[in-house]
């Protein structure tokens, strides 16, 4: 037995999905209030991003969270949704060094992205191969950077000259805001639209999985990495002060980060595990195309 509605009136499902978004909204104005209002945010530029940030998340989702129960615009506000949160969920990581409330915020637009049940279209052949060339060089980068921040660390750690000890973490704190920060942002971003505008998907294949948790763990990682560059920087500015066991701490952390991305390198080459669950299920189809889960991997 179906339920009908009445013109004007808002189906159940739809009911439940404005109820999410509009208490998102109320989430993105309490977030954005508790990062405008910390008077010790180590980053500046990241409070006032996490402001705007969560001040646009509100308008966008009360916007389009009232636009879900208008018949005409209700499939566009869902796409313009799923695409934010795709967009909205790295870029929170960049909100964590201004406060640790994003951290609920990622898990929140994590949730609401999977509610949405998105489908995407497959890449041609062309956009494929400039959307992969442009991960594999980011990606390329993020691993040199962390070699060159394991270096640094390490030389910041051990050696006896002031200048250079101070120097190291100097540089570290530069790349960390400057260039790190945005290759993190940048790869999530190519990785993902690779992976969904391909067979290849996010949760297929444990290979890719694996290799999705490991760049969603890095960024969480670093935020910790960076408050540690911050305070050597700080204290090696006195040359007869020591990094003692944050000095440490910063080594053993770089070299995780790096062990990491070569482990993300090796996933991409051997390809192992094979099918997950839903890889094996054929669940997913594409927007487009009628190609199916189980069509042949690029």
């Amino acid at each position: 037995m179906h339920l009908k509605t009445r013109p004007g009136q808002v189906a159940p499902g739809v009911r439940a999905q404005q109820i999410t978004h509009f208490a998102f909204a109320v989430f993105s104005v309490v977030a954005g209030t508790l990062i405008l209002l910390r008077e010790d945010a180590p980053h500046a530029l990241f409070q006032t991003a996490g402001v705007v940030g969560y001040a646009l998340a509100a308008v966008l989702s009360t916007g389009c969270g009232r636009a879900l129960g208008i018949p005409r615009a209700a499939a566009r506000a869902r796409r313009i949704l799923i695409v934010f949160h795709l967009l909205f969920i790295p870029a929170q990581f960049l909100f964590l060094l201004a406060h640790k409330v994003p951290f609920a915020g990622m898990a929140l637009s994590t949730l609401i992205a999977v509610r949405l049940k998105p489908r995407f279209p497959r890449l041609k052949r062309r956009s494929r191969k400039v959307w992969l060339a442009l991960h594999v060089g980011i990606s390329v980068g993020w691993l040199g950077l962390s070699l060159g921040m394991l270096t640094l660390a390490v030389a910041g750690a051990t050696t006896d000259d002031p200048v250079i000890r101070h120097g190291a973490y100097e540089i570290m704190h530069l790349f960390d805001l400057a260039i790190v920060i945005p290759s993190v942002f940048a790869a999530l971003i190519t990785g993902v639209v690779v992976s969904l505008g391909t067979p290849w998907g996010l949760v297929r294949h444990w290979w890719v999985l694996l290799k999705l948790l490991i760049a969603l763990s890095l960024p969480v990682a670093a935020t910790v990495e960076s408050g540690w560059i911050e305070q050597l920087k700080l204290r090696t500015e006195d040359p007869a002060a020591d990094p003692g066991g944050v000095g440490l701490a910063l080594v053993v952390c770089m070299a995780c980060f790096v062990a990491l991305l070569w482990t993300a390198v090796a996933l991409s080459v051997f390809k192992p595990g094979g099918k997950t669950r839903w890889g094996r299920e054929g669940r997913f189809r594409w927007a487009r195309g009628g190609v199916a889960a189980g069509a042949e991997e690029p």
